[in-house]
């Protein structure tokens, strides 16, 4: 009996030791399997944080890139105005047009692009034009004329022109529609039926003829084309200017060389500032007067109309030393526009040449 007890009791010890020894092993293994988790959650969490820091790295650099390369939204501080014919959203300029004569010399320039450029010139009253123009440092108007663009690569345009030849101004003036391309330069030009020398036709290419033209008179001496000199007797005979003079760029061109003229010769360049509407064209008009006169200068006295749309000038009215008129142009209409090679070539079935 005490046998069979002692064997049970040492039967229990040993299976208390193995039970507890299970479980110690098996708190050992939780304890490892807990650490272990902990473990992994950190690591899975150091994960994200550094998916979310990669993504956000990344969403950065995107952010960046799309900023550096994206263009800006507005033109009018650009150093280099874009092309006549190029589409531009420009912002109106924020500056009152009553304080833009406090500006600097660039700044004013600037202005001018912008508004004009946005249409802002152009809805300003006739008084807020002239205020506007008075104000600003003579230097800003020859700066915008210069900066240009004062044409268009090509382009169409509709022109009323008279001039005094051999003392006598026309009765009725020339009405012509043109036609110019550059590069090389290429002119048609016709006289409309409404005008003097109604009929008539030339063309210009200097890529094949520099210093002719080519072309034939209106109505009844309209028998028989010819090439003729730019400086010939019958050039001479209708203008005092030569074909190549044609386009709002040669008068951009004058007024700059004029103003030359002024800087060279020590003289103040007098202006009068009058917002005009000439044959349906309203312009700002700068009337200069120079105290000498032709032949120093080009004019006694000249006025440049102002488009206010374009950095171009739209009319022109001089006069001589004895204060007549000699000569006064007026662009009704200009176009851009692409032409081929047949609007160049006498033998366009549309002429008759």
């Amino acid at each position: 009996m005490k046998h069979s007890k002692s064997a049970r009791s040492r039967h229990l010890c040993r299976s208390s030791r193995a039970s507890g020894s299970n479980r110690s092993q098996a708190f050992m293994r939780l304890t490892r399997f807990s650490s272990e988790t902990a473990t992994l959650n950190a690591f899975l969490i150091a994960s994200l944080r550094a998916v979310s820091s990669r993504r956000l790295l990344i969403g950065v650099l995107v952010a960046s890139a799309v900023a550096m390369t994206t263009p800006p939204a507005f033109a009018q501080n650009d150093d280099t105005p874009p092309a006549l014919d190029t589409a531009s959203a420009v912002k109106a300029p924020t500056t009152p047009s009553s304080q833009v004569g406090k500006l600097t010399l660039d700044q004013q320039v600037k202005w001018l692009r912008a508004a004009q450029q946005s249409g802002a010139m152009e809805k300003l009253d006739d008084a807020q034009l002239v205020a506007l123009f008075q104000s600003l440092d003579p230097l800003a108007l020859p700066r915008y004329i210069k900066e240009g663009p004062n044409g268009y690569p090509s382009y169409e345009f509709i022109m009323s022109r008279s001039e005094r030849i051999h003392g006598q101004w026309p009765d009725k003036p020339d009405h012509m529609l043109v036609r110019i391309a550059h590069d090389p330069l290429r002119i048609y030009a016709k006289w409309l039926p409404d005008g003097a020398h109604a009929g008539q036709e030339i063309v210009y290419d200097e890529s094949k003829r520099t210093d002719e033209m080519y072309g034939h008179l209106g109505g009844i001496m309209n028998v028989m084309p010819l090439w003729t000199s730019l400086n010939g007797a019958l050039a001479r005979a209708q203008s005092n200017h030569k074909v190549r003079d044609l386009g709002t760029e040669y008068i951009a061109d004058q007024y700059l060389a004029e103003g030359k003229k002024y800087i060279e010769a020590g003289l103040p360049r007098s202006t009068q500032v009058e917002v005009k509407t000439i044959d349906g064209v309203r312009v700002v008009a700068f009337t200069f007067e120079t105290p000498n006169g032709q032949p120093q200068f080009y004019a006694k006295k000249e006025t440049l109309g102002l488009d206010l749309r374009h950095p171009y000038f739209r009319t022109v009215e001089s006069y001589n030393n004895d204060g007549k008129i000699f000569e006064k142009i007026v662009f009704e209409s200009i176009t851009p526009k692409t032409f081929d090679d047949s609007t160049f070539d006498p033998k366009n079935k549309a002429y008759k040449f």
